[in-house]
This record gives C-alpha cells, structure tokens and sequence, in this order.
C-alpha cells in the first residue's frame, strides 16, 4: 500500500495530472521560454529544483507552521530557494541567466510551486512530498521542453545546442533552414506569443484527442462484455428450462 502510494506520488505529475498539459498551470513561462528548446529544459530544470527543495523543507516545517501565517511563510520558503537558485545560474550559467529573465524571479508566487505546497507538502511526509516534487517537475519539464522544441523547429527552422548550455560542443541540426540563409522554410510567427498558443493548444488538442480515444475504448470494451454477460445468461436460463419442459412433456 505504501508503495502504490510513493508510485501515484511520483507518477501523477509526469502524465496523469501534468501541471502544464493537464492541470494548464505555469502558463506564463511556458510561453514566455520556450522560444528555444535549451531554454525550456533549463527553465524546467531549475523548476524542479524549486519545487523539490521547498516540499521537503514545508514537509519537514508542516507541523510547526501556524495556519493563519501558512501562505506567507511558504512564500518564504520557496523564495530563498529562488534566490539561490538566481545566484548559481547567474554565477555558472549567464546565457541561461539572460534568457529567462523576470521568469525565473516569477518562480516566488508560480501557481505550480506554491500549489502543490498548500496542497501536498502541507499534508504529507517528505519522501511523498519529495517524489510528488520530482513528478511535477519531470512532468513540466517534459511538457514546456516540448514546446519549446516545436517552437525552435518552426520559428528558426534549425535546433540549436550549447547556445546557452555554453559547457556543451556548440553545433546546428539544420531541418527547415540553415544559419547561412542559403534556404528557410520557418514561420516567424512560432517565435512569438501567438505561436506559443498555437503550439501549447495542438499539443493540447493531440493529448485529449488521445485521452477521448482511450475512454471511448474503454466503454465499447466494457459495452461487449456486459452484452457477452449477458448472452451467457440467456444460454445458461434457455438450458435450464429445456430440460424442466422435457420433464413435464413426459
């Protein structure tokens, strides 16, 4: 029981109940970042570390926090770890620093963050809190990383690598256009905010297309057995009252 519970902890942010493409929070940088696709993992990947490390701590704090000061204080909380995580990417990583501006600032009051602290870390022990932390994370991370791929592809119309993970060999893959100029089939408009809606309401559209089609599985499959069920039950009762007339017959 104890470790279906880690499990649904853990796995329900990745697909189940994704913050982005199920849930629809963390808009903001989801179109704000995601022009490229280094942008969107690094935004992801601080994201995580966020959320993981205020979980644990609100955990660990949840008995000792009075409730009329609660959201305060897990404002608190979760700011000190944006500040940490300011001063480390600006100290190791400048490019990623630059590229996500304001956004990375917004992490204090993102609805995700302080979400799943009033709504899991608050209740529950910290390893729950932990892999409920790492779930959405990956789950958000994966879903704006998506994005960002799509939007890079058809925006540039080339996908770029160690731009702004400057510790990786730099290098182009060149798909519907090449850096030269010599060719570009790119649409400008997925580098701006319309075509972040594009792209996250498509992806959107696919995952429920998906969901609706599994569903509507699911009630034929469970519609054939009942009709199978019951046509077992009408064979059983006809073989039953066969024999009964047999016997008055005689």
């Amino acid at each position: 029981m104890t470790e279906n519970k880690h499990k649904e902890s853990f796995v329900s942010g990745i697909i189940k109940n994704n913050p982005l493409f199920v849930a629809v929070l963390g808009t903001c940088p989801a179109l704000a970042v995601t022009t490229s696709f280094e942008s969107a993992f690094g935004m992801g990947l601080l994201f995580t570390f966020v959320l993981l490390c205020s979980n644990v701590i609100i955990s660990l704090l949840r008995k000792l926090i009075p409730e009329v000061i609660q959201t305060p204080a897990y404002i608190v909380v979760i700011a000190a770890f944006v500040t940490i995580t300011k001063m480390i990417t600006q100290a190791y990583l400048p490019e990623l620093y630059t590229s996500l501006g304001v956004f990375l600032s917004l992490l204090v009051v993102n609805c995700i963050v302080l979400g799943r602290a009033e709504a899991f870390a608050s209740k529950n022990g910290v390893l729950d809190s932990a892999l409920d932390a790492l779930g959405n994370g990956i789950g958000y991370t994966i879903a704006i990383s998506i994005i960002g791929f799509i939007r890079e592809l058809l925006g540039v119309g080339y996908f770029s690598v160690g731009k702004i993970f400057t510790f990786l060999p730099q290098y182009d893959i060149n798909i519907l256009a090449n850096r030269a100029g010599d060719w570009n089939l790119s649409m400008s408009i997925f580098q701006n905010s319309a075509g972040g809606f594009i792209v996250m309401g498509i992806v959107m559209a696919i995952i429920a297309a998906i969901e609706n089609r599994k569903n509507n599985k699911k009630k034929v499959d469970a519609r054939i057995a009942m009709q199978k069920e019951l046509a077992a039950k009408k064979a059983a009762a006809s073989n039953s009252v066969k024999p009964a007339m047999a016997k008055e017959a005689k």
